[in-house]
C-alpha cells in the first residue's frame, strides 16, 4: 500500500509503450499543417472550389472557365462545387468550416462584406473565419434606363429624381445586392428619395426593365450588353472609375457628374483561416498565372469586367475598404435582410 507521499511507479516497458504512442501522435499532422513547410508537396488530392451560388451565374460561369487551368497547373483535379442559397451564406459557411487543406471558394461583395451588415447572425465571421488568396475580377455596373424614357444624360435623371423625390423606381437582384446597393450609393450620394423594386434575380428585373416597368437599373455587363446593342435599354453611364473597352462611349458616373462614385460586383477567392500560409501563397501565384490565359481574360473583358490579380494582401486591403464604404450606405437606407 501506498501513501499520499509515495510516488507510484510505472514498469519500465509500459513507460516506453507510451512514450512511444505519445511520440507517434505528436508526428502525425493535420491537413492543412502538414504543408505548412513545404507547399511543394501540396496538393495531394482533389482541390475542391466552392461557388456559393447555383450553377449558371457570375461566379460559377468563372469558375468552370478556371477550374481546369488551375488543375492543369496543380497537377490534380479541380472540382467546382455549387452550394447555393441565404444569398450565398450557405457555400461560404462550407469554405470558412473546412479543415481539409483542399478546399477553398470563391467569394464577393454579400458574403464577405454586407451580409454581415444586414444580418444581425452569420454562421461564420468573414473577417476571422475565412483569409484572402487573391481578388480575380471587378465587374461595373451599368446604369441604363427604360426604352419608354427620354433621359439623355445622368443629370437629366437626376433632376427628374430632385423634381418629384420618391417617384423614380429602380430594380434589383433582391435587398442587399449589388444592383440594390449601386441604386442606394447613388441616392446617398446625390442627397435624392429613388424607389427601390427588388425581384427574384436580375433576370425578372431586367425583363421588366425592358418592358418599362422600372425607370432605371444598375446592371452587370454580361446581362446588359446584349440589350444595350439591341437599343431595348439605354446605357446613361458605368459605374466604375474608368469608361468600360466594350462600351468607350459611355461616361463614368463620375464623369457624368457624382464625383467619386465607384461600386462593383466583384469576385476573389478565399481559404478557410487554418490554411497555412504556404499554400495561400501557391494557390495566389497559380490563380496570378491563369488570369494571364487569354480564354480567361477574353471571358471577363467582353463582358465588362476587368482582370484584377496580385497578392492575398492587396485583396484584404480591397475589403478593408469595401467595409469602410459600404456600411454608411446601408446604416443611411436602414437596410437589412432580418
Amino acid at each position: 500500500m501506498t501513501t499520499g507521499s509515495q510516488p507510484r511507479h510505472m514498469p519500465r516497458r509500459h513507460a516506453i509503450q507510451i512514450a512511444a504512442a505519445c511520440a507517434a501522435a505528436l508526428s502525425l499532422p493535420t491537413a492543412p499543417a502538414a504543408f505548412a513547410q513545404d507547399a511543394s508537396a501540396w496538393p495531394t488530392r482533389p482541390v475542391k472550389l466552392i461557388v456559393p451560388y447555383a450553377a449558371g451565374g457570375f461566379a460559377d460561369t468563372r469558375a468552370r472557365k478556371m477550374a481546369d487551368k488551375i488543375s492543369q497547373r496543380l497537377g490534380q483535379p479541380v472540382v467546382v462545387d455549387n452550394r447555393g442559397g441565404a444569398g450565398g451564406v450557405t457555400g461560404t459557411d462550407a469554405i470558412a468550416k473546412a479543415t481539409d487543406g483542399h478546399t477553398f471558394g470563391f467569394g464577393s461583395p454579400g458574403p464577405l462584406v454586407t451580409n454581415p451588415m444586414l444580418m444581425k447572425k452569420l454562421p461564420y465571421n468573414a473577417q476571422r473565419d475565412l483569409q484572402p488568396i487573391i481578388l480575380i475580377e471587378e465587374a461595373p455596373l451599368i446604369l441604363s434606363t427604360a426604352p419608354n424614357q427620354s433621359f439623355k444624360t445622368v443629370a437629366d435623371l437626376l433632376a427628374a429624381a430632385k423634381a418629384k423625390p420618391g417617384t423614380l423606381t429602380y430594380g434589383s437582384s433582391g435587398v442587399g445586392g449589388a444592383h440594390h446597393l449601386s441604386g442606394e450609393l447613388l441616392a446617398f450620394q446625390t442627397q435624392t428619395n429613388l424607389v427601390h423594386v427588388p425581384y427574384k434575380g436580375g433576370a425578372p428585373a431586367a425583363a421588366d426593365l425592358m418592358g418599362g416597368h422600372l425607370v432605371f437599373m444598375f446592371e452587370m455587363g454580361y446581362s446588359a450588353l446584349p440589350a444595350i446593342q439591341d437599343n431595348k435599354i439605354h446605357a446613361l453611364a458605368v459605374s466604375s472609375k474608368q469608361r468600360l473597352k466594350v462600351l468607350p462611349q459611355v461616361p463614368t458616373l463620375s464623369e457624368a457628374g457624382v464625383t467619386g462614385f465607384e461600386s462593383t460586383n466583384w469576385l476573389g477567392m478565399v481559404a478557410p483561416a487554418s490554411t497555412p500560409p504556404a499554400i495561400v501563397a501557391r494557390l495566389n501565384e497559380v490563380v496570378n498565372e491563369v488570369l494571364k490565359d487569354p480564354d480567361v481574360r477574353a471571358m471577363i473583358e467582353n463582358s465588362g469586367g476587368e482582370v484584377v490579380g496580385g497578392s492575398p494582401q492587396a485583396y484584404g486591403k480591397f475589403l478593408d475598404a469595401e467595409r469602410a464604404k459600404w456600411g454608411p450606405v446601408i446604416r443611411n437606407a436602414n437596410i437589412t435582410l432580418d
